[in-house]
């Protein structure tokens, strides 16, 4: 393909990648106050207030944004690795389909283990001051803005183990690269985990750095047990 040829190409995966999320976000904006329930309920916040007259419609309106990227993501990752494919070698493409599958399932792990610790991490953010003289009241747009952006985050860094696959199926890197160079993933993984995680006490990050160490070991001996 000419680079004329990609960059059309990859203009037509933005565009279907747009309209994806577009009529999705719709889609959000009905199922929205759902989501608001729900995610307020788990991070066990009783209340939540807004501070100026247009907060409501910022708050529908994030909602639906973030809520119409998780029901996109199906078609935005199935674009995103068909732009990807014409360039990989025969034996390569097979692999398009678990890929995707793989990339859509770490996701939704993602994104559920985000849900899982968040009461964890709400309690260890509010708890640096004495509870019976100070009581935490959040805005709703910039709390809704908070949680749903590290969930986000959450689904986006958990692709770790199926991009590390992906490279190490196509000769990129090895499970003896990865393993010779252990040290800078952990650095370079703790680094990662400190700037996604909010706060600055030790335990929040270790939330985030368990999982993705663990999927990078996963991966390497995955790797080595395949052959590459």
């Amino acid at each position: 393909m000419t680079v004329i040829e990609h960059l059309e190409a990859l203009r037509r995966v933005l565009i279907v990648i747009c309209i994806a999320w577009g009529v999705a976000t719709i889609i959000g904006f009905f199922v929205g106050d759902a989501v608001y329930t729900y995610v307020v309920h788990r991070a066990g916040v009783k209340e939540l207030i807004l501070i100026n007259p247009t907060g409501g419609f910022f708050v529908r309106f994030k909602v639906a944004l973030y809520v119409g990227f998780v029901i996109a993501a199906p078609i935005i990752v199935q674009q995103a690795w068909s732009f990807v494919a014409p360039g990989l070698y025969l034996h390569e493409r097979r692999l398009f389909g678990p890929l995707v599958f793989a990339t859509l399932f770490f996701f939704g792990l993602g994104i559920g283990f985000s849900l899982y610790s968040l009461p964890l991490i709400i309690h260890v953010l509010t708890g640096f001051l004495p509870s019976d003289l100070v009581k935490p009241t959040f805005d709703a747009n910039e709390f809704l803005g908070f949680v749903l952006g590290l969930v986000i985050a959450f689904g986006i860094v958990f692709e770790l183990p199926v991009v590390l696959y992906a490279l190490g199926r196509m000769g990129i890197i090895s499970s003896r690269w990865l393993w010779k160079n252990r040290p800078y993933w952990v650095v370079g993984l703790g680094l990662a985990a400190n700037f996604l995680m909010p706060g600055g006490d030790p335990l929040t990050p270790l939330i985030l750095f368990v999982p993705l160490y663990v999927f990078y070991e996963a991966t390497a001996l995955l790797l080595r047990i395949s052959g590459h």
